[in-house]
């Protein structure tokens, strides 16, 4: 493995911790709306990325036929971000992510459609032991509501979105640097989001916490994690990269047990467990495609 293909696998390594921090910031950030957090996080997330420009001295250059790709692409992130913030609203960070994380799923059959990067017929076998696994999570809990369906519905919402959000970044590496990239896919959702954000805002709940919370959830996990994850996956095969995020499945709902006393039941964890092998075996058995190196 090259020099730059190992720093691709240590910049998703440290996307991930960034990531795990996400669902425990949102659910403090309460009673903000959905819509709230989605567009303050869009917004702490695109001034990261510019920080990061101006310090590093790129200037972020745009031209006017760059406007319909990035009113798509920050639609697409805004769904993503949105749709799991809300989840979890509506049902656990165990199942929340657990479902989330059915996107490496996504992004391989995306991969090989828009991508034209094919993917072999066994790995449909994983993909069988994913829906398994979700199946055992969401379907199988004797505590199961039609909240938490809800909640998982969305969360699945997010997963597609997350799979074509992951496909975009990939596709646009060699059109746009980097930063120029996430600065402008963040900033663009952000502006999706304003709307009903304007329409559901609660100014009241605009506490210490609430702000602190929002600000750290659009500068770790947004502005740094998901940047590095995008700068990963232009370095290292796309799916390796996939599979190292989803262990932000673990590392969240550890840390929703040991800060919000969300203990995840033997149920949850059989199926997250489950869901996780399916994942790995769909990204690795039979060799990854090669993704550019940038």
């Amino acid at each position: 493995m090259r020099p730059d293909e190992r720093r691709g696998l240590w910049l998703a390594l440290v996307a991930v911790v960034c990531f795990s921090t996400s669902p425990v910031l949102l659910i403090w950030a309460d009673p903000l709306s959905p819509y709230e957090k989605t567009f303050w996080r869009m917004v702490f997330g695109a001034l990261t990325v510019l920080t990061m420009a101006l310090v590093q001295g790129r200037r972020l250059h745009y031209t006017r036929g760059d406007s319909p790709r990035f009113l798509l692409f920050g639609l697409v992130t805004a769904v993503h971000f949105l749709t799991f913030i809300a989840a979890l609203n509506f049902t656990s960070i165990a199942h929340a992510l657990t479902v989330t994380y059915t996107a490496p799923v996504f992004v391989t059959l995306f991969s090989a459609v828009f991508l034209k990067e094919p993917i072999a017929s066994r790995k449909y076998v994983g993909i069988l032991i994913v829906v398994t696994g979700i199946a055992v999570l969401v379907g199988f809990q004797p505590v199961l509501t039609t909240r938490m369906l809800i909640g998982d519905g969305l969360a699945l919402i997010s997963a597609v979105a997350f799979g074509f959000y992951s496909v975009i970044g990939r596709s646009q590496r060699n059109t746009y640097p980097l930063l120029t990239y996430a600065f402008a896919a963040y900033a663009v959702a952000a502006l999706w989001t304003l709307p009903p954000a304007i329409a559901t805002w609660t100014p009241e709940a605009y506490r210490p916490l609430q702000i602190l919370s929002i600000i750290v959830a659009g500068v770790v996990p947004l502005g740094i994690g998901h940047t590095l994850y995008n700068a990963a996956i232009r370095r290292t095969h796309a799916t390796y990269v996939n599979l190292i995020a989803t262990q932000e499945v673990t590392g969240g709902v550890l840390l929703g047990a040991l800060v919000l006393g969300q203990m995840p039941t033997l149920n949850s964890l059989v199926g997250a467990t489950i869901t996780l092998a399916g994942i790995a075996l769909v990204l690795v058995w039979g060799g990854p495609g090669v993704a550019a190196d940038r």
